[in-house]
């Protein structure tokens, strides 16, 4: 039968005698700890400790570490341990206790700075050859999943096209045109402030026409369809792989990327040409309405030497770059929402990955038409 646990400290001389008795197991794991508790702080004044275990008929794990640790404390502090009165029935327990964590932890070897350095750059590099080749992965899924609908044209989601097209492009109207309105009308305030100075406030119509016909327009619209449409895309694929629901699609011998990602690639496509476009005149009105109540330019004006400033060719730039770079911001989300795992801390952080990487590749994409453009003289 099992006894309440008691632990006798006694100083003789410099020597601090310690005779813990009873039962030291888990189930007075609780009496245990107070007892180990009250007898810590007369250890620092002793110069050696003495441990008889005599009086302990009953012992655990538990029991037998919290000694350890008196024992393994008094040594660490210099100080001599002698334990006796070990019970036969106890001896290999308490032997197997002591032995735990004595080997000496290995030094951790300091790693060379630029080699460290190197390291790094190379799994980056490695990374962003991984992320390039999942990105062209789904861009050949996509475009075999389109050849596909182009043989057999029943096939396609007709449903699923309007809906998306109707989530992502009409519904983003309002949003799209007010920031691109208050874009416009910000480009302008400042061109008119800064222009007035050298009494050429009517370059501004040409500042504003040129940048966002041809960079702004198109590029604000789409950061904003990558940060509403391209996250719910994400989202919304993501919530799908925790529910199994993909997998499933797959046992009935349906082709995920033809349901689910196909409608919502091509959505993308004919939505964000149309919102560029929307968004670019309504930056331009919003240009022209500040440039009528803060420059004193009046509407015909403005029209006329917006006619005079802008070609065709501007609008033509900022057009062709929108279908591409809604491919790729389809691409980034889709991808990102079939990475998720089974929890809703990975369905966020997709999500977040899948917004930063569209963002990034759009502003890189619309750098490299610049570059392009430039080059061909347009």
């Amino acid at each position: 039968m099992s006894s309440a646990p008691l632990l006798n400290a006694a100083t003789v001389g410099d020597t601090l005698e310690i005779r813990p008795t009873g039962s030291w197991t888990v189930i007075n794991a609780n009496l245990l700890e107070s007892l180990f508790n009250a007898v810590t702080p007369q250890l620092a004044g002793a110069k050696r400790l003495r441990v008889d275990l005599a009086g302990v008929r009953e012992i655990d794990t538990l029991g037998a570490w919290l000694l350890e640790k008196i024992s393994r404390g008094a040594e660490q502090a210099g100080r001599p341990v002698t334990v006796t009165g070990i019970d036969e029935r106890h001896a290999e327990l308490i032997e197997d206790v002591r032995k735990v964590n004595r080997g000496e932890r290995a030094a951790r070897p300091r790693q060379n700075s630029v080699l460290a350095r190197l390291e790094q750059a190379g799994r980056a590099a490695y990374g962003a050859v991984g992320e390039a080749a999942i990105f062209l992965q789904m861009l050949g899924a996509i475009g075999w999943a389109l050849l596909g609908v182009l043989r057999r044209p029943r096939s396609l989601r007709l449903t699923s096209l309007v809906y998306q097209t109707w989530r992502i492009g009409w519904q983003a109207i309002p949003i799209m045109v007010l920031i691109t309105f208050l874009i416009g009308a910000i480009i302008a305030q400042q061109g008119i402030f800064h222009f007035r100075k050298f009494g050429a406030e009517s370059y501004v119509v040409d500042m504003v026409g040129i940048l966002v016909l041809r960079e702004i327009g198109v590029l604000i619209v789409a950061i904003m369809v990558a940060g509403r449409s391209g996250s719910a895309c994400t989202a919304e694929l993501g919530s799908m792989k925790m529910r199994e629901e993909i997998d499933a699609l797959t046992t009935m011998g349906l082709d995920p990327v033809e349901v689910l990602i196909l409608p919502r690639i091509i959505a993308l496509v004919i939505a964000l040409p149309i919102l560029a476009f929307l968004g670019s005149m309504a930056a331009l009105y919003g240009g022209g309405l500040i440039a009528w109540l803060y420059g004193g330019m009046s509407p015909a004006i403005f029209i006329a030497r917006l006619h005079e400033a802008v070609s065709v060719t501007h609008f033509e730039v900022g057009m062709i770059k929108a279908p591409f770079m809604a491919l790729v911001i389809g691409i980034i989300a889709c991808s990102e929402g079939l990475k998720v795992q089974g929890s809703a801390e990975s369905l966020g952080r997709q999500t977040t990955t899948s917004v930063v990487k569209s963002i990034f590749l759009v502003i890189v994409l619309d750098g490299l038409f610049a570059v392009f453009f430039a080059s061909i003289g347009m």
